[in-house]
């Protein structure tokens, strides 16, 4: 370990950071990110902020930070300052990661006393890839005048379920009963506030499920709803299909341009989706609930035309999967809108966790379950609710495996190009393996969705309200 000095086989680091541990004096070594590193060795630095003025806290990756926790210990309600500011201090200093240095910042720091047990710590440097290595004891020089304590929650004690659907009914009405003053049901129809199934996804449901439907009986539905027939045009004449012509109605939207499959499930999923409306809250920097709907279904689109023809799952109700994939994100809020803000909280100042993990350590569910059960409740195809219910499962071999495998890919591979929440990760080879895809191949997929990028976000405003 050289002292504040790096050797020319190690990573390079940003100037300042290496300027400001030689001022320190404090040795360090460079290592390049892996999945392998121990995330109990990974310090998690956030800052957060009330009126008070803002606070860094250091915990490690192992771990949760919770607010509340951290609330009763400080006597303040933090929350992570803004994206906004937070890249205007980094780039004052040419970073464009927030490295666990106290020193670096005015702010006062608290770090979680679990961090010390630990025989050396990972800290970001401030350059993506790459960390910085201090041992025990020139960590805890670099705190200073930091304070010490106990807030964040181990991720041992946090387990979602996510292999046993089963056991969703009885988590969520224990949920919905831990945080409501109701009488325990019986039933969780009757627990919770349901919201009755659109006239148009009744409509359409009879439409799928029948073998006799045409094009003029999904074109007679559509007309029905001024809102969704606008949207059906609209979409068909979008640059994103780049229909030569004019459209001029339902039917030439459906005939020239989108197909009878699409449009059913579009409309299914347009009419299931706007049945909650969405919430006003949302986590800082998250991606727009329709823009990422819309491109997942099209990452999905994309990648199932690419497997092999004869594994191909049905592409109608993948695509509707796309769409869907997060609806479990609205029913959390409409079930637990007191609670809904709490979470969005979390999700800001936990970005190395999933939000599986965050929604089951404060409501004991996560939204695939509750979102997955809804969908089974309004009697939805049971490839449909599966696909929801283990859309975070790379393993997942059950019943309409390809279906849930496909969501699980296209979310996971977008979430990797900064679309959606969660941490970055690799996709396991078994996952392509399974639907028979190759890297290449669903990276290509990717990468002709996001090159029609101006046009998708365009169809996604058409939905989107606007703030």
């Amino acid at each position: 370990m050289n002292s504040a000095v790096e050797t020319e086989t190690q990573p390079s680091i940003p100037p300042l950071i290496a300027q400001l541990l030689q001022k320190l004096e404090l040795p360090y070594e460079t290592c390049q990110d892996t999945p392998e590193l121990a995330p109990a060795s990974r310090v998690q630095a956030t800052l957060l902020e009330d009126a008070a003025g803002a606070l860094l806290v250091l915990f490690p990756r192992d771990h949760l930070l919770d607010l509340p926790r951290l609330a009763e210990l400080t006597d303040r309600h933090l929350v992570a300052v803004t994206p906004e500011r937070l890249s205007r201090m980094l780039d004052k200093h040419n970073l464009q990661i927030l490295p666990g240095l106290p020193p670096l910042t005015s702010s006062p720091c608290l770090y979680e006393e679990c961090l010390l047990e630990q025989p050396s710590l990972l800290l970001e440097s401030g350059q993506p890839g790459v960390l910085l290595k201090l041992d025990a004891a020139h960590f805890r020089a670099l705190l200073g005048k930091a304070s010490a304590g106990c807030f964040a929650a181990p991720l041992k004690d946090i387990q979602p379920n996510l292999a046993r659907p089963d056991d969703d009914p009885q988590e969520i009405t224990q949920a919905v009963q831990t945080f409501t003053t109701r009488r325990i049901q019986q039933r969780l129809e009757a627990t919770i506030e349901i919201p009755p199934l659109a006239q148009t996804a009744q409509k359409v449901i009879k439409l799928r499920v029948s073998p006799d439907a045409t094009v003029d009986d999904i074109t007679g539905v559509v007309e029905t709803d001024p809102a969704l027939a606008a949207q059906v045009v609209s979409w068909a004449a979008s640059p994103y299909y780049a229909a030569p012509g004019k459209i001029r109605s339902v039917e030439d939207a459906i005939v020239r341009v989108l197909g009878f499959d699409l449009v059913i499930n579009l409309a299914l999923g347009l009419a299931l989706g706007k049945s909650l409306s969405l919430p006003k809250d949302h986590p800082q920097h998250a991606t727009p609930y329709w823009q990422q709907a819309i491109y997942t279904a099209a990452v999905i689109e994309g990648l199932n035309r690419a497997i092999p023809r004869a594994q191909r799952p049905e592409a109608g109700i993948c695509y509707l999967a796309g769409l869907l994939h997060n609806f479990g994100y609205l029913v959390l809020a409409h079930v637990f809108p007191p609670h809904f803000s709490l979470i969005c909280r979390h999700l800001e100042v936990n970005p190395h966790l999933t939000h599986s993990q965050i929604e089951h350590h404060l409501l004991g569910i996560t939204r695939e379950q509750i979102g997955a059960w809804l969908m089974r409740y309004w009697g939805m195809p049971e490839e449909l609710s599966t696909a929801l219910r283990f859309q975070h499962d790379p393993n997942y071999r059950g019943e309409h495996a390809s279906h849930a495998n496909l969501v699980c890919l296209a979310t996971q591979l977008l979430r990797n190009r900064g679309i959606g929440s969660g941490p970055r990760s690799e996709v396991p080879q078994s996952l392509y393996d399974r639907l028979g895809l190759s890297r290449e191949k669903a990276e290509s997929a990717v990468d002709k969705v996001l090159e029609a990028e101006a046009a998708l976000r365009a169809l996604a405003l058409q939905i989107q309200p606007a703030a």
